[in-house]
């Protein structure tokens, strides 16, 4: 399955569309495929919130017997038509298709990322794949990543995709990496650090290499207890994308919750006074995570995440919509009225 997603990847790449282009069209035929089970699941979430306040009163009506609560609630989703599952499955059904998309992105990346460290081997100037105001994809978008791939980024190139590049030299090693002793026993997983810093330390003779890594004057910040910011003179990028997917992480939020009824928003106020800080707690939580991940990530995979984000807006839009005229030809849905 991965191989298959890389493919098609790569296959809009071979039409002679940039990479970051790629990811966005591949993002959107990846969310396009997974409509049907997001339809199902707005359907099923909607249905299980109409049945909300019937299940309030059976939990008040039978708070002292839990024996008979589970099968009052078992009996009101039988006769209403809901499957208290409905909603999840298709979920979860989802995830294993995202950590596939995922794994395919990274591998594409990690194809690139060695191309790079290739040319800068070789004392050339790496071949970038810049996107708008990004010099190169495959690193992070922000101030303080460089466009050159550094020490950090060749760590998260798995030791199999170091041997077979490794290999694929066979006597032709790249100049700088000539004389260095390394063998394709240097990249299994027990000796690959030490061989990560001997790259690291050949790339460092690239001239360019070094003056591309210098960090600009007056551009170093030290955090009490963290690492050091610095700004070098090819950084990569402006943290737009960072900032964007924390921002349309919100608004995704927002959009997926759904216009609600009134006796709905009061139970939900009433359950905030209760809990106070679930409500703030997942209104925050997944923007932070957002930003955090899509700051230390490659620039692609923050594109993803940004572009996926605003097609699952869109796409919740056109089926809230759907699902409202739906409700005003067959009439309200499960769960007015009240519990006997």
């Amino acid at each position: 399955m991965n191989d298959f997603l890389l493919s098609i990847l790569s296959g809009i790449h071979s039409w002679g569309v940039n990479w970051g282009w790629s990811m966005v069209i591949f993002t959107f035929l990846i969310r396009l495929v997974m409509t049907p089970l997001d339809f199902k699941s707005r359907a099923g979430m909607r249905k299980t919130t109409k049945l909300q306040p019937k299940l309030a009163e059976l939990q008040k009506k039978y708070a002292n017997d839990k024996e008979k609560l589970n099968a009052k609630t078992a009996e009101l989703y039988k006769k209403e038509g809901v499957n208290p599952l409905s909603s999840c499955l298709p979920l979860l059904l989802t995830w294993p298709i995202l950590i596939i998309v995922f794994s395919a992105m990274r591998t594409a990346a990690n194809r690139e990322l060695l191309s790079q460290v290739t040319d800068i081997l070789n004392n050339h100037a790496p071949t970038m794949e810049p996107w708008l105001w990004i010099k190169n994809l495959w690193m992070p978008d922000s101030f303080f990543s460089p466009a050159w791939p550094d020490a950090g980024t060749l760590r998260m190139i798995p030791s199999d995709m170091w041997q077979s590049w490794f290999n694929g030299f066979g006597e032709n090693l790249p100049a700088l990496l000539q004389g260095a002793g390394l063998t394709a026993e240097s990249f299994s997983n027990a000796n690959l650090t030490a061989t990560l810093q001997t790259l690291a330390t050949q790339m460092s003779q690239n001239p360019a290499y070094v003056e591309a890594m210098q960090t600009m004057p007056g551009w170093e910040i030290s955090i009490p207890l963290m690492s050091t910011l610095r700004v070098v003179n090819q950084y990569n990028g402006w943290m737009l994308l960072p900032i964007l997917s924390a921002v349309t992480q919100i608004i995704m939020t927002k959009v997926m919750s759904g216009k609600q009824e009134q006796k709905d928003k009061l139970a939900k106020a009433q359950e905030q006074q209760q809990n106070p800080m679930s409500g703030k707690f997942m209104t925050w939580f997944f923007p932070i995570f957002s930003l955090v991940i899509c700051f230390g990530y490659s620039s692609a995979f923050a594109l993803y995440w940004v572009a996926g984000n605003v097609v699952s807006m869109i796409q919740t839009l056109i089926i809230n919509k759907v699902l409202d005229e739906r409700e005003k030809k067959s009439g309200p849905l499960a769960g007015e009225g009240t519990v006997k």
